[in-house]
C-alpha cells in the first residue's frame, strides 16, 4: 500500500506492514518524534488534537493521545472537528502545537498526522526533516509515571470557530438573511455534516432551506470524496430537484470547498478562490497567491482590481509563505482552498463559504450569472500512478528536452508554458501519483496538452 513523508504531513493507507502503511507502529513513532520536537522549541506542554470523520480515526486518536501523554504532554481533544478548526483552536488555547488527524481528500482506506506549530500553521519542510530524523533514530524519551500528561476535551472549539467566521468584517449576515437562499450540501459522511450546517445557522440559512447529502458521520464516503465533477453528480441533481440556490460541496476535513450553480452545473473548484478573492479585493487593495497548478483567473482578477498576483509551490504551507513574503490579503489553491490571512493561515471551507455567500447575496446575481463574470479558462488535471522504484528525474529529464524550445518552470516539478497555455506536472504529497494540470481557453486544447504530457511520461518510465 504505501505512507507517504511529505510537508503535508505522515500520509498512509491502514493496515498491512510497519513502514510500509500508517500503522498503528507507525503512528506511535512519528506522534513522539513530533511531540519530542515541540518539547525542545518551548515548556509549553499543551497540544490539540482533532480528527476528521473516517473510520480509522477513532483509532488513530487513542494511540496518538496515549503516545503525547506517554512524552508528558497535555492533550486537548476536539473530537470530531475540521482542519480549519484545530489550526484556530491552537491559537486560542495557546498551545505549542496541534495534529489534525485526517487524510484530508483521499479515500476511507487513508490516515494522516497532519502537523502544526504554535501558530496553528503546517510545519515548514525543515522543521519536518527535523521530525523525520527523530522518528528515524528513534530519538524521544518518555515521562516517567509521576509526569504523565493529561487529556481533557474542548467541546466549544467549533463554536468558537464559526463565532471568529461570523464576526470577520466582510462577512454580511444581515445581506445574507434577505437573500433567502435554499442550500444543498454534500458533506461526505464527514465532519462537513456537522461543521457546515451550524455555519449556515449562524449566517441566517434558515434550517429548513438546507439540505444535507451524506449526512451521517462515519467515514464510509458515498463517493470519492475528493470534490471533483465526476464525484458531485448526486448534489448537482439535488440542487436541480431542490430549485436550490446553491450547492457546496467539502471535502472531510472541511478545509476545501466548491459549488454548484442553480441549474446543477459546477461553479468550478478553481473558481472558489477567484470568486471570493474578487469580493475581498474589492473591499480591500492588495496582492494574491495561488500555487502554480491553479487557474490563471485569479492573477487576471487581480490586476483588474490594481494588485500584484504571485505563484507558489504547490503545498498549503508554501502558499502560506509566499502569501507573508508579498503580504497578500487572499490566497490559496485552486483544489478549493481558500487562506484569509487575517482570520488564520490556513484553508478554511467556513470563512469560504461566508464571504462567498456575502458575495452572492451583495451582487443580487444567481451563482451561474456570477460564474459568467469571471475570465474563461479551462484545466485538464490528470494522474498517472507510479509504481516503487521509479526514476522521477529521468521522467522529467526526457520531457525537458522534448519541450525544450518552451518556457519551463522547475520551482516545483515541472511547469512548461505555451504561447496560451501551460501544463504543470509535479508527484503528489499525498499520493503516490504524477499529477498532470493543463490549463488553456479552450477545453479541448487543455485536454490535447494533458493527453500528450501522459503519453510523454509514459514513454519516459
Amino acid at each position: 500500500m504505501a505512507l507517504i513523508k511529505s510537508i503535508s504531513g505522515i500520509r498512509g493507507t491502514i493496515g498491512g506492514r510497519p513502514g510500509d502503511t500508517l500503522s498503528p507502529l507507525d503512528v506511535v513513532r512519528f506522534t513522539a518524534a513530533f511531540g519530542t520536537w515541540l518539547t525542545r522549541q518551548s515548556d509549553n506542554k499543551k497540544i490539540i488534537i482533532g480528527r476528521d470523520g473516517r473510520i480509522s480515526g477513532e483509532m488513530v486518536q487513542r494511540l496518538v493521545v496515549s503516545t503525547l501523554n506517554a512524552l508528558g504532554l497535555d492533550v486537548i481533544d476536539l473530537g470530531l472537528s475540521t482542519t480549519p478548526t484545530v489550526e484556530m483552536a491552537v491559537v486560542f488555547e495557546k498551545a505549542a502545537g496541534g495534529i489534525i488527524l485526517t487524510a484530508s481528500h483521499n479515500p476511507r482506506e487513508w490516515n494522516a498526522l497532519k502537523l502544526l506549530n504554535g501558530k496553528g500553521e503546517f510545519i515548514n519542510g525543515e522543521e519536518g526533516l527535523t521530525v523525520l530524523d527523530i522518528a528515524a533514530r528513534e530519538d524521544f524519551s518518555f515521562a516517567t509515571v509521576d509526569q504523565l500528561g493529561d487529556c481533557t476535551s474542548n467541546e466549544q472549539a467549533l463554536q468558537q470557530h464559526i463565532d471568529a467566521v461570523i464576526a470577520y468584517p466582510l462577512v454580511d449576515i444581515e445581506a445574507i438573511k434577505k437573500a433567502k437562499f435554499r442550500i444543498v450540501l454534500d458533506a461526505i459522511n464527514s465532519t462537513g455534516a456537522i461543521a457546515v450546517p451550524l455555519l449556515l445557522k449562524a449566517l441566517g440559512v434558515a434550517p429548513k432551506d438546507i439540505t444535507v447529502l451524506n449526512g451521517e458521520v462515519n467515514g464510509k464516503f458515498a463517493h470519492n470524496p475528493e470534490p471533483l465533477p465526476e464525484n458531485l453528480l448526486e448534489l448537482c441533481n439535488e440542487v436541480r430537484t431542490r430549485k436550490a440556490h446553491l450547492g457546496i460541496a467539502v471535502d472531510p476535513d472541511v478545509d476545501r470547498l466548491c459549488f454548484v450553480c442553480e441549474d446543477g452545473s459546477l461553479f468550478g473548484e478553481e473558481y472558489t478562490l477567484v470568486a471570493v478573492a474578487d469580493y475581498i479585493l474589492r473591499h480591500r487593495k492588495g496582492n494574491t497567491v495561488s500555487n502554480m497548478s491553479s487557474t490563471r483567473a485569479l492573477r487576471d482578477v487581480t490586476l483588474q482590481h490594481g494588485g500584484e498576483y504571485t505563484p507558489s509551490a504547490v503545498g498549503e504551507v508554501n502558499v502560506v509563505t509566499k502569501m507573508k513574503a508579498v503580504n497578500a490579503v487572499i490566497g490559496g489553491e485552486g483544489n478549493g482552498g481558500i487562506i484569509v490571512p487575517d482570520l488564520h493561515y490556513g484553508r478554511d471551507a467556513l470563512i469560504g463559504i461566508a464571504l462567498f455567500l456575502t458575495h452572492l447575496a451583495k451582487e443580487k446575481k444567481s451563482a451561474r450569472h456570477l460564474r459568467n463574470t469571471y475570465p474563461d479558462y479551462f484545466m485538464s488535471k490528470n494522474k498517472i500512478e507510479l509504481s516503487k522504484g521509479f526514476d522521477l528525474a529521468k521522467i522529467f529529464d526526457h520531457i525537458k528536452k522534448k519541450y525544450k524550445k518552451q518556457k519551463i518552470n522547475t520551482e516545483d516539478g515541472l511547469k512548461i508554458e505555451f504561447e496560451n497555455d501551460w501544463v504543470h506536472l509535479r508527484t503528489s504529497n499525498t499520493e503516490p501519483i504524477i499529477r498532470i494540470y493543463a490549463e488553456s481557453n479552450f477545453e479541448t486544447t487543455a485536454a490535447s496538452i494533458a493527453k500528450r504530457l501522459m503519453q510523454d511520461i509514459n514513454e519516459a518510465m
